[in-house]
C-alpha cells in the first residue's frame, strides 16, 4: 500500500491526523455546546456553526496566497499550528452557566472561533499542497490518487477517537458531581429557566431531572442551574484535549518538516520541487484554472450534504435515535466516529480497487470518480428519507420534553447511513484534492488548494439551511433536498467529463 511513494507522506499524514484529533474533538461537540451554553435554538445554533465551518475553509483562500507569496510553506504551516492551538486554549477556559451576559459570551466564543479558523486556514491547504509536490515528478506522479488516499485515511485515524474523547470528558465531569448524561435535558434546563417550558415537557423534565441525580431533586431551578454549569465545564475541558492534539501534530511536523519539498529552493536533481518547472502557456493556465473552478462549483453541493453529520445529523441522533445498543449507551455525538472509521477501514479496499481497474487500463478518471461519488452521497439520504418519514416535527418533539425511546428510530440508520456518505466521500474528497495538485499551475498551488477548501466553506456556509429544514419542515422532506442536490451535481459533473480528462491530461 506505502511502495512507491515518497518518504514525506506519512509523516505530513501523521502531522494532519494529530490536528485532525483535536479538530474533531471540537467538531463533535461544538454545536450542542453553543446549544447548552447559551440556550440557542437549532436554527441560531446553526448560524454559528456554519460561519465558523465555512470560515476555516474561506481562510485556507488567505493561508494560500500567503504560502505562494512567501514561497515558505512550512513556516505558513508552523503559525497555522501554533494558532489554532491558542484558539483550543481559549475554548477550554471554563466560565460559568448559565452565562450572565450573553452577547458578552457569545463574542469571546466566537473570538476564540476565529482563532481556531484562521491557523486551520494556514495550516490545511498549504499542507495538503506541499503532499502534492512530493508528486510532482515522473517517479511519482503515477501514485499522486492513491497518496491522497493514504494520506486522507492517515488523518481520519484522529477522527474516529475525538467523538468519543469529547463525551467522555463530559461525562467524567457530570459523575464527579453525582450526574449523568442526558441529550434533552440542557435544553429542558434553559426552558425552565426562562419559563418558556410547555406544560408536557415540565412533567418530562422532573422525570429527568430525578433520573440524573444521585440526590434527590426538590428544587427545579437550582438543578438546572448546577446541571448546566457542571455540563458545560466538561464540554470547556473537552476542548481542552484539543490543545495536547496540536501539541503532539507540532512535534511530528518540527522533526519531519525536512522530508518536504520547499518551492522556495532550486533543485538539483528535479526532484519534486517545483522551483525548476517552467512557465506555462497563459492559455493553458487559464483552461487549467476554469477546469478547477468549474470543479469547485460542483463539490459546494456535496459539502452541504455531507457536513451535516455534525449539524441536522447530530441533531437527529440527539432528538430522533435510540441512544442504546443492547445494554450499550450511547451518546449523539457518537455517530461522528462512524465517518472516520469508516474512511481509515474502507480506504485500503477502494485504493485496491482503484488499483486493479488501473493494472487494467479501466481505473475510471478523477472527474468520473466524482461524479460517481454525487450519486452514492444521494443513496446516503434516500436511506434518511425513508427511516424518518413517520416520525414527528421537531415543534412536536420539543413539546412532548422529548420522543419516549419507544418511538425513536434505531441507530442503525444514522450508521448505515454514515457508512454510504463515507464511500461517497472516498471518490470525492482525496481524489478532488488529487485532482487540484495535479491541474493548478504550479505558481498557483496554494491558492488552488486554498479554492477548494474556499468551495467547502461556500458548501459549509449553506449548512444554516438544514438546521433551517430540520427545525421547520417534515424530516423527510429535509433529507430529500439532499438528494436533489446530489443528483443535479452528478449529471452536472458528467455534463463536464470530457473537458475536465482533456485539460488533466
Amino acid at each position: 500500500m506505502f511502495k512507491g511513494h515518497p518518504k514525506g507522506l506519512i509523516p505530513a499524514a501523521l502531522a494532519n491526523m494529530g490536528e485532525r484529533f483535536g479538530f474533531y474533538t471540537m467538531m463533535a461537540i461544538l454545536v450542542l455546546f453553543i446549544q447548552a451554553k447559551f440556550g440557542l435554538n437549532e436554527e441560531n445554533s446553526g448560524i454559528i456553526y456554519a460561519t465558523f465551518y465555512s470560515s476555516i475553509y474561506f481562510l485556507a483562500i488567505a493561508g494560500g496566497v500567503i504560502a505562494d507569496k512567501t514561497k515558505n510553506y512550512k513556516r505558513t504551516i508552523l503559525i497555522g499550528l501554533v494558532l489554532m492551538a491558542v484558539g483550543y486554549f481559549l475554548m477550554a477556559i471554563p466560565t460559568k452557566t448559565p452565562v450572565a451576559n450573553v452577547t458578552f459570551g457569545l463574542t469571546m466564543t466566537c473570538i476564540a472561533l476565529f482563532v481556531i479558523a484562521f491557523g486551520n486556514g494556514l495550516f490545511k491547504g498549504n499542507l495538503q499542497a506541499l503532499v502534492g509536490q512530493m508528486y510532482d515528478n515522473k517517479e511519482f506522479g503515477k501514485m499522486r490518487d492513491s497518496g491522497f488516499s493514504i494520506f486522507y485515511a492517515f488523518i481520519n485515524v484522529g477522527a474516529i477517537f475525538a467523538p468519543m474523547i469529547a463525551p467522555a470528558v463530559r461525562s467524567w465531569w457530570l459523575a464527579k458531581f453525582g450526574y449523568t448524561y442526558n441529550a434533552n435535558l440542557p435544553e429542558l434546563c434553559h426552558q425552565h429557566l426562562n419559563g418558556t417550558i410547555s406544560e408536557n415537557a415540565a412533567v418530562r423534565f422532573k422525570e429527568l431531572a430525578s433520573s440524573v441525580s444521585t440526590n434527590a431533586v426538590t428544587d427545579l431551578t437550582a438543578f438546572s442551574k448546577d446541571y448546566l454549569n457542571v455540563f458545560n465545564e466538561g464540554f470547556h475541558y473537552a476542548f481542552g484535549v484539543a490543545i495536547f492534539a496540536m501539541i503532539i501534530s507540532l512535534v511530528i511536523y518540527l522533526k519531519n518538516k525536512r522530508n518536504f519539498p520547499d518551492p522556495a529552493l532550486a533543485a538539483k536533481s528535479g526532484g519534486f520541487n517545483t522551483a525548476n518547472v517552467p512557465e506555462m502557456d497563459p492559455k493553458e493556465i487559464k483552461q487549467r484554472i476554469y477546469a478547477l473552478l468549474a470543479v469547485f462549483g460542483v463539490v459546494i453541493f456535496f459539502w452541504f450534504s455531507f457536513h451535516q453529520n455534525g449539524l441536522s445529523l447530530t441533531f437527529f441522533a440527539r432528538d430522533y435515535t435510540l441512544l442504546k445498543m443492547g445494554s450499550l449507551e450511547l451518546s449523539a455525538e457518537i455517530f461522528q466516529a462512524m465517518n472516520p472509521f469508516f474512511v481509515v477501514f474502507l480506504t485500503p479496499v477502494v485504493v485496491g480497487i482503484f488499483g486493479w481497474l488501473r493494472a487494467r487500463g479501466k481505473e475510471p478518471s478523477t472527474p468520473k470518480k466524482i461524479a460517481i461519488g454525487m450519486f452514492i452521497a444521494a443513496m446516503a439520504f434516500v436511506v434518511m428519507s425513508v427511516g424518518s418519514l413517520n416520525l414527528p416535527l421537531l415543534k412536536e418533539v420539543k413539546e412532548m420534553g422529548g420522543l419516549a425511546d419507544a418511538a425513536k428510530v434505531t441507530p442503525w440508520l444514522l450508521i448505515i447511513t454514515y457508512l454510504i456518505l463515507t464511500i461517497a466521500e472516498l471518490f470525492i474528497s482525496p481524489l478532488g484534492i488529487s485532482f487540484v495538485s495535479k491541474v493548478a499551475p504550479p505558481k498557483y498551488q496554494g491558492l488552488m488548494q486554498g479554492l477548494w477548501l474556499g468551495a467547502t466553506g461556500a458548501g459549509n456556509q449553506l449548512l444554516v439551511f438544514g438546521g433551517m429544514l430540520y427545525a421547520g419542515v417534515p424530516l423527510w422532506i429535509t433529507w430529500s433536498v439532499f438528494v436533489v442536490v446530489c443528483i443535479i451535481s452528478m449529471l452536472t459533473m458528467l455534463f463536464m467529463v470530457k473537458w475536465l480528462e482533456s485539460v488533466a491530461k
